[in-house]
């Protein structure tokens, strides 16, 4: 058995098909691990969440700043935005069953020696605390709060004061679906995207920031910019995809990478 760990997909069917066929994926044994992402900005949301939900138990998906916006959108939380590209899922016969599916989906994954999230980790966090407040925000997710998670999340600063569990589970979605670069002193700065080395003064990746364990690998997505990463204690994987660069996988056992170029432009 092997286990797959593929990066931001954001619609990208195509890539993500040949991806699955290159590196000799079999439904009855192996194991296909999403890092979040897996809708919005490529041309065929809807399929790649057919297929992940089709394959049951043989995937693993956490949830990304994208995914979050779907189930905003369909909440009517939030509008489209020009180069949002989730309509066919919202048409779809069984977008019900499919929204139903993704606000499951866990904000961050922990099985053995890796532990999968999209985004990033703030420094100040240890992995139980990352742990707990994951699974507080998943509650919210699943639960009826869900549109006024997701209307508060949305307003980026803007909530009202004394919500005190809303505002910790809103710098949770932050943390996990949308950090890139942390402060010297290890706050969250989440307005920049570019790559790390041209970050501006006092920024730096949120995992230079971070201790890494080298014996506990952090598999996370959403920096395009930054590219494949692959260290002792890291695997990132958003190698930008759906700007015409390429869909990434990992076989976690061995480390072994595939990249396939972009097959949606």
């Amino acid at each position: 058995m092997a286990t797959y760990a593929i990066g931001d997909v954001q619609g990208c069917w195509r890539t993500l098909q040949r991806l699955v066929a290159r590196v000799g994926f079999d439904p009855a044994q192996d194991r296909l691990w999403f890092a979040g992402d897996l809708v919005n900005r490529g041309p065929d949301s809807l399929s790649v969440l057919r297929y992940v939900r089709g394959l049951g138990d043989g995937a693993r998906v956490v949830l990304g700043n994208h995914d979050l916006h779907l189930l905003a959108i369909a909440a009517g939380v939030r509008k489209p935005k020009g180069r949002d590209t989730v309509e066919g899922v919202l048409a779809a016969p069984d977008r019900d069953a499919l929204l139903e599916w993704l606000r499951q989906q866990p904000l961050l994954l922990r099985e053995g020696a890796w532990v999968m999230f999209h985004a990033g980790l703030p420094p100040s966090w240890s992995l139980e605390q990352a742990e707990a407040r994951a699974r507080e925000a998943e509650a919210w997710l699943r639960g009826p709060r869900l549109g006024q998670l997701l209307a508060a999340f949305a307003s980026k600063g803007k909530r009202r004061p004394g919500e005190v569990e809303l505002e910790r589970v809103c710098e949770t979605l932050s943390a996990l679906t949308l950090l890139r670069t942390c402060t010297l002193a290890g706050e969250m700065a989440l307005a920049y995207a570019g790559p790390p080395e041209a970050a501006p003064a006092g920024l730096v990746a949120w995992h230079a920031a971070r201790a890494l364990d080298p014996q506990l690998t952090l598999v996370c997505g959403h920096w395009a910019a930054q590219g494949l990463v692959q260290r002792p204690g890291l695997l990132a994987l958003d190698s930008g995809c759906v700007w015409g660069n390429a869909l990434t996988a990992a076989r976690l056992e061995d480390g072994a990478v595939w990249q396939e170029p972009s097959a949606e432009r």
